[in-house]
């Protein structure tokens, strides 16, 4: 219930400021204090029992509170994955938030919970009974707004990148969506939430599975959403005084967050809109724009919060290295709550606590007894301007295998490339001295912009402009044991591609626009062997390959060797682990002009040189 006169002004739905305040002064003379006990009684005597609980049927009600005041506090979540044979760290989780949201409840009002997605258990919950993936089901979004509904504070929640997975219930994603969207009484995938005077909570959610073009784990913000958070941005400026805080489930390119190399970047699924050149960027273009937004926060990778790279500042010393360009903007990792979803042992949830003059990010660590610990504070400068100072060193166990992963780095007008840069001799050349090994560390830029690097064997494509890994050209398998080099290929007198089988009136066509830049080849050398592999580019001109495609049409794949195995087993009498069942895939094997061939030497087609 209430439990003073402004409580009743929020109740009647009197939010703004100038109103809230007059209101709070006015309560503070004596007719006031004696319509405040009138007032309140007659309030608490007609509202509902449920005024202060989120549920998710009435999310309308979740009225901002208390709104004269600056001061907030918002409980963050990360992946959650709940699996309902496994509730007892949930259940763990929210007894060690409730004291901390009820404090500030009790203390100022301006409170939320925000949940950063992924609500439920990638797999089946009932095996014996069915192999239903329990993640993006109806009854996986009824109990995660359930269990959110529990804090007993209004929740905004974001979709993750299994949060439409619900394959076998709904036939699109558009109904998935709209399930997900009912349960929570969103009336769209993202909110924006005004959680104190000018301090905004936004947030986006991944509106794509089934429809992916590459891999379904890519957390995709559709055009709609994307319009919506740039007009945001421009209608609440930081000339104005707005402070916006955003939720994602992954964090955008260009943030600096610590990534798995092994997981997110060669499966192309590391960053928002990772697989679309210029949308992936589009977010840090935004943020260096607007100085209004003030911190970011993403789950998705499962890692804990006791490493520095868990949080990135916009602005460092020039001592430590150079200008990060992130504009006003800090970069926070969320960790999980559940033991058993955590790839570094951490069970961990942010806390952010901030009023006028900043905010402070913390870990309520779930594995501590709840334990709650600064990790860094963040003071308002200005409008536009903020510092920002770590409270802990890196906090790593001896037994961490997440160590913090290389990203190159151009330098700027006060420091040079780093030592793993290496440019191109006086004929145009780059050779690189040493034959790749898994501790190679390299990097360099191509005549068109592009960027490619080596990192624990492999080769890595790394954005133009934050030199963020965008995805794995060439494995370690392929990689190791040979030398790199960078060669010109473009002559534009005379066409390289001769092929007698080519149409009559198409000869030349391969060579009828030149680009702009030097053209290059990208080679590897194998010294012993005597073989030269040459590393060609997507039609669009980027390097990594986009190897991991949506998961509906890689579980067709998957049916049909099956369905192979079987029929080798009936009609050549063999088991099906005798059977040699491999796939031939597209689209491309050959620079010929005419479709000639089909195999992959020594998968499907004999081995040759």
């Amino acid at each position: 219930a209430p439990s003073t006169f402004q409580d009743i002004f929020s109740l009647q739905g009197a939010t703004s400021p100038r109103f809230a305040s007059l209101g709070h002064k006015w309560q503070n003379t004596p007719l006031g204090k004696m319509f405040s006990r009138v007032a309140l009684l007659s309030v608490v005597l007609a509202a509902p029992t449920t005024a202060w609980v989120s549920a998710p049927a009435s999310r309308a009600t979740r009225s901002r509170l208390f709104m004269s005041a600056d001061e907030f506090t918002i409980g963050i979540l990360g992946d959650l994955h709940i699996d309902p044979r496994k509730m007892e760290d949930y259940e763990i989780g929210r007894e060690q938030f409730l004291p901390i949201l009820n404090d500030a409840k009790d203390k100022h009002g301006n409170v939320a919970l925000v949940s950063l997605g992924d609500l439920g258990e990638s797999k089946s919950v009932r095996p014996l009974e069915t192999t239903e993936l329990f993640a993006g089901t109806t009854e996986c979004h009824e109990m995660a707004a359930e269990f959110l509904s529990s804090f007993g504070v209004p929740y905004e929640v974001i979709g993750g990148n299994h949060d439409l997975e619900g394959l076998d219930e709904f036939a699109t994603d558009a109904a998935n969506l709209q399930m997900f969207m009912d349960k929570h009484g969103k009336p769209t995938p993202q909110f924006v939430r005004e959680v104190a005077e000018k301090t905004l909570l936004v947030g986006m959610g991944s509106t794509v599975f089934r429809e992916a073009q590459f891999t379904s784990h890519e957390v995709t913000i559709d055009d709609e959403q994307m319009a919506w958070f740039e007009q945001l941005l421009k209608d609440k400026p930081a000339s104005e005084g707005w402070k916006i805080f955003i939720f994602t489930h992954a964090p955008p390119n260009g943030s600096g967050l610590r990534v798995l190399q092994e997981n997110h970047v060669v499966n192309g699924c590391c960053w928002l809109n990772h697989s679309d050149d210029k949308k992936c960027r589009k977010f840090i273009e935004l943020v260096r724009e607007h100085r209004c937004v003030k911190a970011w926060f993403s789950g998705h990778f499962h890692l804990g919060q006791d490493y520095q790279d868990s949080i990135t500042f916009p602005t460092i010393d020039p001592k430590e290295g150079p200008y990060p360009n992130r504009g006003s903007c800090v970069f926070v990792q969320t960790s999980v709550m559940r033991g058993g979803t955590s790839r570094d042992g951490r069970q961990q949830s942010r806390l952010v606590r901030g009023n006028k003059d900043g905010f402070e990010i913390c870990t309520v660590d779930h594995a501590n007894n709840g334990d709650i610990r600064v990790d860094a504070t963040v003071t308002y400068r200005d409008d536009s301007h903020e510092v920002g100072v770590y409270n802990h060193a890196d906090m790593a166990k001896d037994d961490d295998e997440y160590f913090q992963v290389y990203q190159p780095s151009a330098g700027d007008d006060l420091h040079p490339p780093d030592a793993g840069y290496r440019g191109y001799d006086e004929e145009g050349k780059l050779v690189l001295d040493f034959i790749a090994t898994m501790e190679s560390v390299a990097w360099w830029r191509m005549s068109c912009g592009r960027v490619l690097g080596m990192l624990n064997g492999n080769l890595i494509e790394y954005d133009t402009s934050t030199l963020a890994p965008l995805g794995l050209v060439v494995g370690a398998d392929e990689l190791v044991g040979k030398r790199v080099a960078v060669v010109d290929s473009g002559l534009p007198e005379e066409c390289l591609v001769v092929d007698e089988s080519e149409s009559v009136g198409m000869e030349g066509a391969d060579c009828a626009q030149a680009e702009a830049e030097r053209e290059q080849a990208v080679v590897m050398i194998d010294e012993a062997e005597g073989t030269i592999v040459v590393v060609q580019p997507n039609e669009d001109g980027s390097y990594w390959r986009k190897i991991v495609r949506n998961k509906m049409v890689r579980m067709k794949e998957v049916r049909r060797i099956r369905a192979a195995k079987a029929f080798a087993a009936e009609f050549l009498n063999m088991s099906e682990d005798e059977a040699n069942v491999v796939s031939s895939w597209g689209p491309y094997t050959t620079v010929s002009g005419t479709a000639k061939k089909t195999g992959v030497a020594g998968l499907t087609a004999p081995a040759s040189r």
